[in-house]
C-alpha cells in the first residue's frame, strides 16, 4: 500500500507558515553578548492567499540569550491584514495553528491559530505562548475582514 500520498496529505494540513524576518530593535543593553531585542516577522497564511500577519515579540540578550538557554518571556503581538484576494478553501477548520515558533530551549512555543467568525465574515488570528508547565495569559489578537479586493 502506497502511503506517501495520504502522509504528505497530512502534513500540509499540519503545517504551518514560514516566517521571515522583518526588523529588530535594541531593548536592552547587555556587555557580556548580545543586546535584548523586539523582533518583528511576517508570514502569510499557509492556506488563505492574500494574508499576511507581522508578529512581534521580545527576546533576551546576554551569553545565555546567544546559546538559547534562557527562557524567554511570554510575550507577543500580532497583527494581520488582507494583503490580496482572499478565497477561503471550502474545508476551512476554526481553531487551525498557522504559525509555531520555539520560544526556549524547553517546552515553550508561540502558536497564532486561526479562527473564522462566519457571522461576520472575519478571519481572526490570536497570538499566545504555551508552556508545559503552566499556560500564559497573555495573548494578542488581530481581525481580518474578508473583502473584495481591489487593485
Amino acid at each position: 500500500m502506497n502511503l506517501v500520498a495520504p502522509l504528505l496529505f497530512l502534513f500540509l494540513l499540519v503545517s504551518t507558515a514560514h516566517a521571515e524576518k522583518i526588523g529588530e530593535v535594541s531593548t536592552e543593553f547587555i556587555l557580556t553578548g548580545p543586546n535584548s531585542k523586539i523582533v518583528i516577522e511576517a508570514f502569510d497564511d499557509p492556506i488563505i492567499p492574500g494574508v499576511t500577519c507581522h508578529v512581534s515579540y521580545p527576546t533576551k540578550g546576554g551569553i545565555k540569550g546567544a546559546l538559547g538557554l534562557v527562557e524567554e518571556r511570554s510575550e507577543a503581538s500580532i497583527a494581520c491584514r488582507q494583503t490580496g484576494p482572499i478565497t477561503l478553501p471550502s474545508n476551512l477548520k476554526g481553531g487551525q495553528e498557522v504559525f509555531g515558533k520555539s520560544r526556549s530551549i524547553l517546552f515553550k512555543k508561540l502558536h497564532v491559530i486561526r479562527f473564522l467568525d462566519k457571522k461576520r465574515n472575519v478571519l481572526v488570528y490570536l497570538a499566545f505562548t504555551d508552556k508545559l508547565i503552566d499556560g500564559s495569559p497573555k495573548h494578542s489578537l488581530s481581525s481580518v475582514p474578508i473583502m473584495p479586493w481591489q487593485n
